[in-house]
């Protein structure tokens, strides 16, 4: 909190808007496939305020779905994640990465292929960028994955929200026959693997 908004808050009294200036968050942008994997898995981790599906790392400004799964854009389907880092840390959020996709199959997912759908963390800063390297040493080094990382960490550019039907999308449609077929186990793996990290807004 800047020395500003304390002498405010010890002057006035602490409003709305300082209320949430003072509950910090940070950001974490994860590449692992389709966006619509990542963010169901996500809203359901302690600590995590909002995931986002998005674009990122591309070369054109503000691309649309189609435009991205063409593959010519260079953008990875991500999601954005807002959390508090008093309940979960970066590194347990990559932990949770690591084991609930494959990165070691370059620029693909199952049967999602094309460089939208790499393996990629994007850092928002220097120590993010620490943390996600030694966090991929450690885990190339365990026996999770049998085959090579091929996960890239890249910081993070040209990022543009995704369109309103891509956001929440298990959630809106959980019958669909991805969510049911791809999404869903993804999703009971994680509870398998996490029990301690599952919110208790999203235990289904």
């Amino acid at each position: 909190m800047n020395t500003f908004l304390i002498l405010t808050i010890l002057l006035f009294g602490m409003t709305d808007i300082d209320k949430t200036a003072a509950n910090d968050t940070e950001t974490a942008v994860f590449g692992a496939g389709c966006f619509w994997c990542v963010e169901a898995i996500y809203e359901r981790v302690i600590g995590v305020k909002s995931v986002e599906s998005g674009y990122a790392g591309g070369h054109v400004d503000d691309p649309t779905y189609r435009q991205v799964v063409s593959g010519t854009t260079g953008h990875a389907e991500v999601a954005r994640l807002e959390y508090d880092p008093n309940v979960i840390s970066y590194e347990e959020l990559l932990e949770v990465f690591w084991h609930t996709h494959n990165p070691t199959t370059k620029n693909r997912q199952g049967a999602d292929v094309g460089p939208q759908y790499r393996s990629v963390i994007f850092y928002m800063n220097d120590e993010q960028k620490q943390i996600a390297e030694e966090s991929m040493k450690k885990t190339d080094s365990s026996d999770l994955w049998e085959d090579p990382i091929v996960t890239e960490i890249e910081p993070l550019s040209n990022y543009s929200v995704a369109e309103n039907y891509h956001q929440n999308y298990y959630e809106n449609n959980p019958n669909a026959g991805y969510c049911s077929i791809v999404i869903a186990p993804k999703i009971a793996k994680f509870k398998k693997d996490f029990p301690h990290l599952l919110s208790d807004k999203r235990a289904s």
